[in-house]
């Protein structure tokens, strides 16, 4: 396809686009079952909109969308045990993942880094290796799913930069014990991360609606730095991740300099040059509008539907979870029908669901309703 000389009329264009997104599933269809995203809110839609040349590379044109951006990082931090913790908006939990190990490497100043992380570890980590030169060490997990703590302390040697924790695994939302994982890195001086990209903005809330939510955040003197995205359950459109440090000290060892742009240059500690200051304006305004309780009813809501789920097929006696759900992400296994080919069949009936090698993957996000649930669980059944 090229370029036509002439350009078409909008209307034409329109109908074109139609014509291709038809092909799109849709969240609002509640047949996206799968998937750790979901519709953003109509409010942050609006501001998104209303912002889209805002540019947070370049910070001396938009110095207010650039503390719009801090403010919002100080609410996410105050969310995560520390309202003073430095950080950006960035495009998602991969870029927030690759930002974490590019500082702890740097930090570091080894010349064959090596990070340890849970066999659970989101894709993210390995491009991260691929990108910043490091040895990926992926350590087993122990029978609640949660990276084994013994074999973190094995795999540490003289050249570990990092250790990595998780805060809801995106196979079934487990949260690693983040308080030993802490003890170890202050004992053995490495850099700890948390990856709570999902989990950042469900775990502040799972206590407070009456939870047993556990410990994850930087109440621990050894978490250096957390992922936590507002684009998943936290409703702010895509793109908007999340990275946050402790300190000032860690940005200090990745900032590079802009001469060329306005008013002197800008340092940037970003893996992105040009970044969407729509994404920070709209994590903003949601936070505001939004308010702890917003987001204790969101969560509380997706916490129902999970317990429903879980409730509903125990009774059936032809499939069980895998593991008690932490948060709302629910892992299903039969033992008469395959993971792959239960997904298979549930795909044919116009589900989205994902699939490992032992079970099938529910996310209750906020798109989903009972009835959506409900028509799920009868088709599930009849799959069986």
């Amino acid at each position: 396809m090229i370029v036509d000389q002439k350009g078409l009329p909008k209307e034409i264009v329109l109908k074109l686009l139609d014509e291709y997104l038809q092909e799109d599933m849709n969240y609002g269809f509640g047949r996206i079952l799968g998937s750790m995203c979901t519709s953003p809110h109509p409010f942050a839609k609006m501001v998104y909109s209303k912002s889209m040349e805002k540019n947070l590379g370049d910070l001396h044109l938009f110095p207010g969308t650039a503390k719009l951006e801090r403010e919002a990082i100080s609410m996410i931090g105050s969310l995560l045990s520390k309202p003073d913790a430095i950080g950006y908006i960035v495009s998602g939990g991969t870029e927030a993942n690759l930002t974490a190990l590019r500082v702890a490497r740097n930090l570091s100043k080894k010349d064959r880094p090596e990070v340890i992380v849970p066999k659970s570890a989101h894709f993210s980590f390995d491009k991260a290796a691929d990108l910043l030169g490091l040895r990926l060490l992926k350590v087993r997990l122990d029978e609640n799913f949660q990276v084994d703590i013994k074999a973190v302390k094995e795999a540490i040697t003289r050249n570990t930069v990092a250790i990595v924790g998780v805060a809801g695994s995106t196979e079934l939302g487990v949260v690693d014990p983040i308080s030993d994982l802490s003890e170890i890195a202050l004992d053995r001086d490495i850099y700890l991360h948390v990856d709570a990209s999902f989990g950042g903005f469900v775990l502040p809330f799972l206590r407070d609606i009456g939870y047993d939510s556990p410990d994850f955040d930087f109440k621990f003197k050894g978490v250096c730095s957390i992922t936590a995205d507002p684009h998943k359950m936290g409703l702010a459109p895509i793109p908007a991740g999340g990275i946050l440090f402790r300190d000032s000290d860690f940005m200090s060892v990745v900032g590079v300099r802009a001469p060329y742009l306005s008013l002197g240059g800008v340092t940037q500690h970003t893996i992105l040059g040009t970044r969407c200051g729509a994404s920070a304006v709209a994590v903003w305004a949601l936070l505001k509008h939004m308010g702890r309780e917003g987001y204790q009813k969101v969560v509380k809501r997706c916490m129902e539907l999970t317990n429903m789920v879980v409730k509903k097929v125990e009774r059936t006696k032809k499939v069980y979870p895998i593991i008690k759900p932490t948060m709302n992400i629910v892992g299903l296994a039969s033992p008469s029908v395959g993971p792959k080919r239960l997904a298979d069949r549930l795909k044919q009936k116009g589900w989205a669901i994902s699939f490992t090698s032992n079970y099938i993957r529910l996310v209750m996000m906020p798109h989903l309703k009972k009835k959506h649930i409900l028509r799920f669980l009868s088709d599930l059944e009849v799959s069986l």
